[in-house]
């Protein structure tokens, strides 16, 4: 760095000019009795104080390092622990959808066992509709958020292993099968689900664990070790 590019820098002040608001919401899906549910935060602040909305909050420049570490510690904070699979959606920004002025937030998804995740009594897993969206009004534009971050769930169902992470350690392929079919709302062909899993060696076999149903006794399975995301060359079809 030459010495003129350093005394710019020094005498530089971001506050001369008009900064927006930065934060990260974080839109994070689960699985309950057979139903696709998000969470929801209910607002202790103005504005929109009561309301209910996405986990998120403003960037901690202080603490967080990037923007996906911020969506972590804020998902850290509200479910307890770091979630098997998060994805950036996104970013937005205008003058309107923030009443404290003109604001910016980045989006994240994330999927996480409901079992697994424990939260804050200002916080409730709330259903979400076929067309992802939910019964109560929801503060900001968070309903907006909220059905883009769906719609780019039940697309990345159609093509990699992401609806494993809703499940927990060890689960039967039926119930792997029953976790598409929630998310990309429709049935899918039994045998050719299992072909398709078998032989994208994503999952495992657990060694002498096996699950009762109603019916019989079914072999227990596991994510692969070494499979983080896995993608398929074919779109899976829900009818």
């Amino acid at each position: 760095m030459d010495q003129k590019e350093k005394a710019f820098l020094d005498a530089y002040n971001i506050h001369d000019f008009d900064v927006p608001l930065t934060s990260v919401d974080i839109v994070i899906f689960t699985i309950i009795a057979d139903k696709l549910h998000v969470l929801l935060t209910q607002r202790a602040d103005y504005p929109f104080k009561d309301t209910w909305a996405t986990p998120g909050g403003f960037i901690d420049v202080n603490k967080d390092k990037s923007i996906e570490q911020t969506a972590l510690r804020k998902l850290k904070e509200k479910t307890g622990f770091a979630a098997p699979y998060l994805e950036q959606l996104g970013a937005t920004g205008n003058g309107s959808r923030d009443p404290r002025g003109w604001s910016v937030t980045v989006t994240y998804f994330a999927l996480v066992n409901s079992e697994e995740a424990s939260f804050e009594e200002d916080s409730q897993w709330v259903e979400l509709s076929h067309e992802g969206k939910v019964k109560i009004d929801l503060a900001f534009d968070h309903a907006n958020l909220i059905e883009e971050a769906f719609y780019r769930l039940q697309s990345k169902a159609q093509y990699t292993t992401i609806a494993l992470h809703v499940l927990p350690e060890m689960f039967t392929l039926s119930e792997l099968q029953k976790s598409f079919e929630i998310i990309l709302g429709g049935k899918l062909n039994k045998s050719g689900f299992r072909r398709r899993i078998i032989k994208g060696n994503v999952v495992e076999e657990v060694e002498g664990e096996m699950k009762q149903t109603a019916t019989r006794k079914a072999q227990l399975y596991k994510k692969a070790d070494d499979e983080e995301l896995h993608f398929y060359m074919r779109e899976i079809y829900a009818r």
